[in-house]
Formats: structure tokens, sequence, C-alpha cells
């Protein structure tokens, strides 16, 4: 389940309901999926076949098109980042710098653990989004914000689209943020 830790504050939100209602605040949809619904030999399996990913896109199939015909998204995919994947620390110094987008930056974590950092009202500032398996997020655009792995560095999660491409990150200089 999902927790937040306000940056500013070190104030801790757990509880799924408390969470939602805090990211509801934000502008942030926050929704969770049953992440048992997945067959037991991809529940911690990072690093995946091509039908593996298929499989994966397929058990949760209902939710995607559920969430995509609710939100306007178009395509989606599924990614897979862990201590396999080559170039990984090089991948994630591109994914840890303050960004926003033209469109919704959407995942659903299916497997292991991520972490949005977010820009929220003023009078909340940063805050961190610790999520797992079963989590969905979407940071609406032009919130600005970054996405990077937990301690454990593996995470598998659909990513869903409204532009074909994929997400445009564009900078966002801001002078009060400090990595944690």
């Amino acid at each position: 389940m999902a927790e937040i830790r306000i940056r500013n504050t070190n104030e801790r939100i757990s509880g799924e309901q408390n969470v939602k209602a805090f990211l509801d605040k934000q502008e942030v949809l926050y929704e969770h999926w049953d992440a048992n619904k997945l067959p037991a030999s991809l529940q911690n399996k990072f690093t995946l076949s091509d039908e593996e990913k298929a499989e994966i896109l397929a058990t949760f199939e209902p939710e995607i098109k559920d969430l995509a015909s609710r939100r306007g998204y178009l395509t989606w995919d599924l990614i897979a980042l862990s201590d396999a994947t080559p170039n990984l620390d090089e991948l994630l110094k591109k994914f840890e710098q303050v960004h926003t987008h033209t469109e919704d930056e959407v995942r659903a974590i299916t497997a292991g653990k991520g972490i949005f950092i977010i820009k929220g009202t003023d009078d909340v500032g940063y805050f961190d989004v610790e999520l797992e398996a079963g989590d969905v997020i979407s940071v609406p655009e032009h919130k600005p914000h970054f996405f990077t792995l937990m301690e454990n560095r593996q995470i598998v999660a659909v990513r869903l689209f409204i532009e074909t491409e994929g997400w445009i990150a564009h900078p966002f200089a801001d002078p009060n943020f400090q990595q944690a």
C-alpha cells in the first residue's frame, strides 16, 4: 500500500483512504489494483521476456482498459527495471530530474517498489509517494515531479499514455527542490 512522506515536515501518511484523500487534494489520481491476481511466478520477477510482459498486460487488461477509458489514455506498455537492466544508473540519473509533461504520467505497479517525488501545493511543498505492487498513480500534466526506484532497485509497472510516442519531459528548474 502506498505511503506518503511530506518532505518539509517529515510527516507520514499511510492507509489507502488517507493516501487517496491527500493525493486527491494534490490533484493526483490514486487507485489500488489487486496485485495478487498476477501469477505467482511473475509477482517478484524483474527480468521479463516479451511473452511474460504480454502475460502481465493481459492479466491487468480489464483494469488498464477501464482506466484508459476514464482518462483518455490510448496506448500502454510495461517497464521492468532492476540491477539486471543495462545502464540502470545512467537511466535513473535521467529519471531523477524534476520535470513536467504535457500529459499525465501514469504508473500501475505490478511488482517491486518505486517512488514519485511530486511538487504539491504551496502549503505542502514536495512530497514522496512510495509505491508498491497494486498501487496506481497518475501525476497530472504540468505538475513538477520525478520517478525513481526505492532501495530494492526493482520494479515492474504498466505505463499509460495519451500520445503514442510517450511522455516528453520538460525540465523544471526549482531552486526550492532539494534531494532528500
